[in-house]
């Protein structure tokens, strides 16, 4: 079978974060294309650090689906016949709330990239995105990045500049340190977690510490929620 080099994550001497990466990320993938689902199933199962849990023609049991594949990280087509990748997301949010999932589809109108991350989704990638970048996309969710390729983290950043604007509270604006503000503008442009470290010249473990402490600085539980709040209270100026 054709093996598809996995892309290096940044690695630091965090214990939690090592075994993390050194095992093997399972993947279970939702799409009702049979020509996707093969070249996917070549691609995940040829990746070293991978392991393709499961292949579904539809979601209409996913929930039954993920139990008995138990993935780490889901892959969900978003528009299929029956149950469509959004209501199934639904789905598996209320019984598996910490599961990632992410979207893969060919649309990337604003209307279905919403409520894709409305529904609970941690990126929306397209399905002609470069084989390598759909990998690191993988990784980077089962490390709670929230991957998103340039073209949708454009439109999610648009739709959030037309709602709006509220005015931001001068001591949240002096909550967030200057690398904490860095790492928000980072984000308002669609990059995942490794390529802020690179940009920043900090480790990947170093960018998920200041995630952290912007979801909590700002009340906001997703990267969805902290783009929003960011644009909306204009706390980049």
């Amino acid at each position: 079978m054709p093996r598809s080099p996995l892309l290096g994550i940044d690695a630091t001497n965090n214990d939690h974060l090592l075994r993390t990466l050194m095992e093997p990320v399972r993947v279970t993938l939702f799409d009702d294309s049979k020509h996707i689902r093969e070249a996917l199933g070549v691609l995940i199962s040829g990746t070293v650090g991978f392991i393709l849990a499961g292949t579904n023609a539809d979601a209409n049991d996913c929930l039954r689906a993920i139990q008995q594949s138990k993935p780490d990280v889901v892959l969900m087509d978003i528009d299929m016949p029956g149950t469509t990748g959004i209501e199934a997301m639904k789905r598996i949010r209320v019984a598996h709330p910490a599961l990632p999932v992410i979207m893969l589809t060919v649309f990337e109108d604003e209307e279905r990239v919403y409520a894709a991350l409305c529904a609970g989704a941690v990126g929306y990638m397209l399905k002609n995105t470069d084989p390598a970048k759909l990998i690191e996309a993988l990784r980077e969710a089962h490390t709670g990045g929230a991957p998103m390729t340039p073209s949708i983290a454009r439109k999610v950043m648009q739709h959030f500049q037309r709602l709006p604007v509220l005015s931001a509270t001068s001591s949240l604006e002096r909550s967030l340190s200057e690398r904490e503000k860095e790492v928000l503008q980072c984000l308002v442009e669609g990059l995942g977690y490794k390529m802020i470290g690179a940009r920043l010249g900090i480790g990947y473990e170093t960018v998920r510490t200041h995630m952290k402490h912007i979801y909590d600085k700002l009340h906001v539980t997703s990267m969805t929620e902290a783009v929003a709040k960011t644009l909306q209270q204009r706390l980049l100026g």
